[in-house]
């Protein structure tokens, strides 16, 4: 017996003039009074348009905002019902709108959102909004319809908007969940807090995320050409060059992920331009070195080091992203099951706090040693890719076919 059937099995069943659909969000209406209400702007959108944007990157087939979207004939097999005194994050709607649940079963947390799975054919409305006076109330009446529950709705990744909530407080909360986990040191010491800084203040701008990238793109090829001095001065300028561009680098898909716009296009002008200014950066080394020292061979190191860079760039976007749709995120990870051992190496390998060895290398007019490194990183972590693959290929064809 399938306990989670698919949307289709569920929806196909409905009564004749009621409209099937997957799956609804109905979003309550707010209740706390606070400063915070579904017209406040946050970082250059408002509250109530936050929440549906989040809700469509979620997967919801159809959203409904008490009270004043009319609530039509629906039967839905996924059914979120959220509280309208929280801020809701894309990634936790997502992960209610899959959690698995048996049909005709409502698992709620208080004051925050219920989830229920609905029978063949099941109405949730022959009631009429408002169900009660509250979250509380309303869980309380849908608890008469189902089996039901109370347990904690996945990584509580929400805000409680109560009257103390300043929307200065929800501004940092919503930059903070723009943090990546993969971040490395530097980036979470010093990188991420100057992009989020920026990207605050470019949010309720006209400035997109495609633009940083292009501007991002921009400032790490000029400081290229910096390094084809060996004078310190020069070079700490060329990186520090390096390192602006990987920060305004971080603000475009900041500003993307905020605004709920992150797409196919600009996931690959981010990727192919961060890989571009590497290999020219890795060039202007290798001809530096090669005037310091009135000799050629410093140039294969330069060879090296591109060639590594674009060929695992190359290997990485075919097997992981070529496929990808165009909304998320279009790199996450070097491999394809990136829960695995050598694939938390290969993406911690990815962080780019080597920038700061750059920077600190430069301050000697040393780059050539990262240079020196890179040579034999590059090809080497190309060759760790492959590896990654095999394992990955081998274990697909163990796993037999259901």
């Amino acid at each position: 017996m399938n306990l989670f059937p698919s949307h289709n099995d569920e929806t196909e069943n409905a009564p004749e003039g009621i409209n099937a659909i997957s799956s609804l969000l109905i979003v309550l209406p707010p209740s706390n009074g606070g400063p915070v209400g579904p017209e406040t702007e946050l970082l250059g959108l408002p509250l109530a348009r936050r929440m549906v944007l989040g809700a469509e990157q979620a997967g919801f087939e159809q959203i409904i905002k008490l009270p004043d979207d009319p609530v039509p004939d629906i039967a839905a097999q996924r059914i979120v019902v959220l509280s309208g005194d929280i801020l809701p994050d894309a990634k936790w709607l997502r992960e209610l709108l899959h959690m698995p649940l048996e049909p005709g079963k409502m698992i709620f947390e208080a004051e925050t959102a219920a989830i229920i799975e609905t029978t063949s054919g099941q109405r949730l409305f022959p009631l009429k909004p408002p169900f009660g006076h509250g979250t509380d109330d309303t869980f309380a009446t849908l608890s008469e319809m189902f089996d039901t529950s109370s347990c904690r709705l996945g990584e509580h990744r929400c805000l409680s908007l109560t009257p103390e909530t300043t929307v200065s407080k929800a501004e940092d909360w919503l930059l903070g969940s723009l943090v990546k986990r993969t971040d490395g040191f530097m980036a979470r010491l010093v990188s991420r807090p100057l992009s989020l800084t920026l990207t605050k203040r470019l949010a309720a701008t006209p400035v997109s995320a495609n633009t940083m990238t292009v501007i991002s793109t921009l400032v790490g090829l000029l400081g290229a050409p910096f390094f084809l001095s060996s004078q310190p001065g020069l070079q700490v300028t060329g990186a520090l060059l390096f390192l602006t561009h990987s920060i305004l680098d971080g603000c475009d898909g900041e500003l993307a992920r905020l605004r709920m716009k992150e797409s196919r296009f600009g996931g690959m002008l981010d990727y192919w331009g961060d890989n571009l200014v590497h290999v020219a950066v890795f060039t202007c080394m290798a001809v530096g070195w090669s005037l310091e020292a009135g000799s050629a061979w410093p140039l294969w190191a330069g060879v090296a080091a591109a060639t590594g860079t674009l060929a695992s760039a190359g290997f990485v976007f075919w097997r992981t992203m070529r496929h990808k749709g165009s909304s998320g995120p279009l790199f996450t990870s070097v491999a394809q099951a990136p829960a695995g051992n050598f694939s938390k190496v290969a993406d911690a390998l990815t962080r780019r706090d080597f920038v700061y060895l750059v920077v600190l290398l430069s301050a000697f007019g040393k780059a050539a040693w990262f240079l020196a490194l890179a040579a034999v990183g590059a090809p080497l972590f190309f060759l760790f890719l492959l590896v990654i693959a095999y394992q990955e290929a081998a274990i697909g064809e163990q796993v037999p076919n259901e």
